[in-house]
């Protein structure tokens, strides 16, 4: 009989965020070349698909804390990957995507492309979709305002 080398947790938090660092990790390691990281790599494919947007609203679109999508925006500001403008209202940043972010993430597209597909293929394609769809009902269950 065949142990599985990674003991089932009794939590499910602690059993998802693992399988989210492991996930981090698979990609990370594919993306090394690319010198971006998984967050900012997610916070370059958001402003691709939503463009202009408040750093609030970045931080609700990815369920990141402020403290944590601050300190990551500073990195890619720094980097020149996105812009940061004031709002209408003072208090209010705006972020975009700089040229040079565009063009990171031209660049690093196909890399990910090709880690999503082998990360499909070893799951199946209906357990990948499953898991996709379980992701999304477990984050909108877990930022669902209490009743």
């Amino acid at each position: 009989m065949n142990a599985s080398p990674i003991p089932t947790l009794p939590c499910m938090c602690a059993s998802l965020r693992r399988a989210s660092r492991a996930l981090t990790q698979f990609y990370e390691d594919a993306l090394r070349p690319t010198g971006l990281r998984g967050t900012q790599l997610s916070i370059l494919q958001v402003l691709m698909l939503a463009g202009d947007v408040t750093q609030g609203q970045l931080g609700q679109i990815l369920t990141m804390d402020s403290t944590t999508l601050t300190r990551t925006l500073a990195i890619m500001i720094r980097e020149g990957w996105v812009k940061k403008r004031r709002g209408d209202d003072r208090r209010e940043w705006r972020i975009s995507m700089s040229p040079e972010g565009k063009a990171l993430l031209k660049r690093a597209l196909p890399i990910w492309e090709r880690t999503q597909t082998k990360l499909q293929k070893q799951l199946g394609n209906p357990r990948w979709e499953q898991l996709k769809a379980l992701a999304d009902t477990v984050t909108n269950v877990a930022t669902a305002p209490e009743t």
